[in-house]
Parts: structure tokens; sequence; C-alpha cells
């Protein structure tokens, strides 16, 4: 009963740590041309932010084409009608603002942070560079330079990313989730002036866009700016869904990696997951981190503890479509990948087969509600939050459904979920290792 009693307290204490936001807190209008804006007055230090969540990422691309969601997440800073090349950030900084975007499978976010006062000029900023950007052929030029090297160097950095690069390529047959989120060498040299116009005319309309403002503002100032220069941009018609469907996967499938700087094999057994916001959900989430969370994980005192694995790790990314859960681990000196993945195999088959007990799930829940809170005691965990639920989940109120959605999970829900899940006919495994001489 302690980690219950544990879990009581700590829902308390960090619901009052993060000043116990409530659903009927957050404020919502949409413009005329369909742009949402999500508002939480926050008044606890003089700053506020804007997240603008465009839901564009590499799944909307095609073959000959990809890598430009992420390519415009770099464009959006190289100038716009009023607003010369690099002036975007000169400007923000000047009014003591900061700023950073990411680009994912399924979206691509911005993220700005400033003084409360500089208020409009991030309005300013934003809405020019949607209305008015400039798709210059020098910018565009130097900026293919900029991602050809960051994919090179990428992955020639990371051993994880280069197989989990190729993960995908095998796991998926069909779905864009098949390319990476870069994109292919030969497409990021191919894409033409066209190209970029037709996709940033498609993918930035504000119809297409949800934006979360969340600090020490006034909603109806926010209104009223959002009015005053986004509200003249055009709606456009809603960008085409992606049509394809991942067909059923039907038998293991498996991909060799040879690379030469490799000093320990790594490991990936990728998993077919639903989207984020099917039921099992939480559930999922759930079993990743017993999986992998800590060093009282099963992977951890499977693989690690017994000097099997120098890491182990688990992890899957929200989605619009079903996605995979990543369970990976790199070897420890002189250790087999055959052995490393008996190992790691026969770690996910004992969950399956014997489940998780009450105690080592709550401890886990707790984490879990720890974390959540701990996220909402500042300004950008918020708005991140209240983004994410709003785009993956349908409706940002659904995030303050989430402590309940965690504590109500059982042992028997955590073994179902990876009895459905954790099936070698929907596992892809991935090595990579040193090439044989």
């Amino acid at each position: 009963m302690k980690w219950k009693a544990l879990a009581a307290g700590i829902m308390l204490g960090m619901a009052a740590a993060a000043q116990a936001v409530t659903a009927d807190q957050v404020q919502t209008f949409t413009l005329p041309n369909g742009m949402k804006f999500i508002v939480l007055e926050s008044s606890t230090i003089p700053n506020a932010n804007m997240y603008t969540f465009w839901k564009v990422g590499s799944r909307n691309e095609a073959p000959g084409i990809t890598g430009l969601s992420h390519f415009f997440e770099h464009m959006m800073f190289n100038g716009s009608r009023n607003y010369g090349p690099k002036m975007f950030d000169r400007t923000m900084e000047a009014k003591g603002g900061s700023n950073n975007a990411y680009t994912s499978t399924d979206l691509t976010v911005y993220q700005d942070w400033f003084p409360a006062a500089s208020l409009e000029t991030i309005f300013k900023l934003e809405s020019d560079r949607i209305a008015h950007l400039t798709i210059d052929p020098k910018m565009v030029a130097s900026e293919r330079g900029v991602v050809l090297s960051e994919r090179s160097t990428g992955l020639e950095n990371s051993n994880m990313r280069v197989l989990r690069e190729e993960i995908n390529s095998v796991a998926y047959s069909a779905h864009p989730y098949s390319w990476s989120v870069i994109g292919n060498e030969s497409d990021i040299k191919a894409w033409t002036q066209q190209d970029l116009e037709t996709y940033f005319k498609t993918y930035y309309a504000p119809n297409n866009a949800v934006s979360v403002i969340v600090g020490d503002v006034k909603a109806a100032e926010v209104k009223q700016l959002a009015t005053k220069y986004f509200g003249a941009i055009p709606k456009r018609p809603l960008p085409p869904a992606v049509r394809t469907v991942e067909p059923e996967q039907k038998g293991e499938r498996r991909v060799f990696v040879a690379k030469e700087s490799a000093t320990s094999a790594n490991l990936v057994v990728a998993y077919k997951i639903p989207a984020a916001n099917n039921p099992d959900y939480y559930a999922l989430e759930v079993l990743q981190s017993l999986l992998a969370d800590g060093k009282t994980s099963r992977l951890y005192k499977a693989l690690v503890e017994r000097q099997l694995a120098t890491q182990v790790g688990a992890s899957s990314l929200d989605g619009f479509d079903p996605g995979l859960l990543y369970v990976s681990a790199v070897a420890a000196a002189k250790v087999e990948p055959a052995q490393l993945e008996k190992a790691l195999l026969a770690a996910l088959d004992e969950v399956v087969k014997n489940g998780v007990g009450a105690e080592e799930l709550q401890k886990v829940k707790n984490q879990k509600l720890v974390n959540l809170y701990r996220e909402q005691e500042t300004i950008n965990g918020k708005a991140q939050q209240l983004g994410n639920y709003e785009v993956f989940f349908g409706d940002y109120k659904k995030m303050f459904d989430a402590p309940a959605q965690y504590e109500k999970l059982t042992p028997a829900d955590i073994q179902a979920v990876a009895a459905k899940y954790l099936k070698k006919s929907q596992r892809t495994v991935g090595v990579l290792a040193a090439k044989e001489d």
C-alpha cells in the first residue's frame, strides 16, 4: 500500500507545484480563417511563449520530395517581406526573446520564448513569415547544403540513428513513416523551386495550425493581436489526407547494418503499435517505462546487470498513424549480437507470460505522474502538453484526464498490451555492428 500512498502524495504535491492548472483556466478561439489559438494565462513570471503546431511532417511527403517538411523548418528563419534573412532571430533577440523549432514524422513546431511585453513583436514576426515567406533561390541553395551536412554528420555520429533509419525502411512497406524526417540525400539535392512553393502553400495555411500561448498575457489581448496580424491571411483548402494504410505485417523482418566505426553491436527490436489516440496509449507508455526507465527496469536488470549490455532503452513517438515501439540495447564488450538479442527477447517474453507486479507497476505510475506534473511547472511544459493533446488526441482537455488514465491501469492491463503488441510477427529486428573481414 505504500506505493499507493506515495502516489496520492505525489498527485497532491506536484499538482500544487504546477499551480493546479485546470481545464477551465484554458481559453480558446478560432479565427475566421480557421487558425486556432489556445491561451493559458500564467503570471508566475513576466514571460510568455508561443508554440505553433503545424500539421505537416515527413508523413505528408512523397518519394522525390522527402525532407521538405524539415527543410521549411530552416527556411522559416531566412527572410519574409518585412524581415530579411536572419532578421527573425535578430529582431526577437533585441526584444529579449529566443526561439527554436523541430520537425517530426507528423508535425513541425515553432517555439518562441519572450518577455510578455514583447508579445506584439512576436505576432508581427510569426504572421509575416506565414503570409510572406521569401523562398529565395540563393537562400535555398545555402540551406540545402546545411541540411545535407546535417544529414551526413548525424548518420556518422549516431549508430542508433543509422540503425533506426534502416529499421523504418524495412518495418514499413508502404506508409511514409518508412523514410527519415531529414529526407533522402538524392531528394534533398533535387527539390525544385516549384516543389518548395507548392509545399509551402499547401501546408502553411492558417487552418492547418494550432498556436498555444502560455504566460503573463491576457487572452483578450492575444485575441486582438491574433485578429490583427493573422486574421487577413487567407484560409486554404485543407491539405490532402495521407491515404496510405500500412498493410498488416505477417512475419518478423530483419536488417543488418555494417559500420566500420562501430565498436559495439547495437540492437533494436521495433514492434508495431497503434496511433497516439488509441485507447491502449497509456498502458503502452507504462510498459515502455517498465522495460527501460532506470536501474530497476526489466531490461536494465536483465541486460546491464548481467553485463550483456552497457545501455538499454525503449521509445516511441506520438503519431497520427500506427507507429513503432523501439526497444534497444548496446552490447557490452565481447558480447555477440545473437546473445544480446536472445536475452532481450527473453525479458520481453517474461512480461508477456508472467506480467508485472502491483508494486512494480505503481512505482512506474508514480514516476509518470511526477513527470507529468513536473513538466507543467514551467510555461514551456504547459504549452507543449496542451499542443500535443490538441493535435494528437483531438482536444487539449484530454491532457487533464491523463493522471486518472495512468492511475486506473492494472497489472492485467500491462500484461494484455504486452501480449497484444510484443509479437514476433509484428517485430523488425535490427543489428548494427562493425564490418566483418
